[in-house]
C-alpha cells in the first residue's frame, strides 16, 4: 500500500482523462509493496485457465491486442469478440462494499480514486469497442476461478453467434 497525497494528473493521449499518480507516494510497508508488484496486468492465472479451456474447445484467439481500446485479454478477431478478465480488486467488484473497506484502510485517498478511474476507463473502452462493432464480454476473476467451464461456454456461444451473424451478412 502507498502512503502520501494523491496527485491527479491529466495524461495526454487519445483517451485522456483523470487518473491518480504515484508521484510523491511511498509504500506503506515492504510486504505491501511486494504484494502489489506481484500483480500482473496480463497472463494472470484466470486468463491462463480460461485460455486453456478455450483452446481445448478449438477456439483460436489473440492475446492482449494493443491496437484495440483497453488491450482486451482475449480477442476473437473474425467474430469481433473482445474478452476481459477483470481482477476483483483492481476493477472494483462489489464497489459499494469495497469502497467502504478502502475508506477504513490505509491510503483511501489513493485507492478510491484509482479504482474509480479504472472502472471509468473500463466503461469508456467498452463504448469505444462497441462503436467499432465489437462485442465486449467482461468476467470477474472470482467467477472464472469458481466455474471456468461455464465462462468458456459463454464465450464460445458469443463467438459462434457472432461468426454466424457475420457469415449471414456476407
Amino acid at each position: 500500500m502507498l502512503t502520501g497525497t494523491v496527485v491527479v494528473s491529466r495524461h495526454m493521449n487519445s483517451h485522456s482523462g483523470l487518473s491518480p499518480s504515484f508521484k510523491g507516494l511511498s509504500a506503506a510497508s515492504a510486504a505491501s509493496s511486494y504484494a502489489k508488484k506481484m500483480n500482473h496486468s496480463s497472463d494472470t492465472l484466470q486468463e491462463r485457465i480460461l485460455r486453456a479451456l478455450l483452446w481445448r474447445r478449438g477456439l483460436r484467439y489473440r492475446k492482449n491486442v494493443r491496437a484495440l481500446p483497453g488491450k482486451p485479454d482475449i480477442v476473437f478477431s473474425a467474430a469481433r469478440v473482445a474478452v476481459f478478465c477483470d481482477g476483483d480488486f483492481w476493477h472494483g467488484r462489489d464497489w459499494q462494499r469495497l469502497s467502504r473497506k478502502l475508506r477504513a484502510g490505509t491510503n483511501a485517498s489513493y485507492w478510491i480514486p484509482k479504482i474509480k478511474a479504472n472502472r471509468n476507463r473500463d466503461r469508456r473502452n467498452d463504448r469505444l469497442l462497441e462503436r467499432e462493432g465489437w462485442t465486449v464480454i467482461r468476467f470477474w476473476e472470482t467467477d472464472i476461478h469458481v466455474n471456468p467451464e461455464s465462462v468458456a461456454r459463454t464465450i464460445e456461444r458469443f463467438v459462434s453467434r457472432s461468426s454466424r451473424e457475420r457469415d449471414a451478412i456476407h
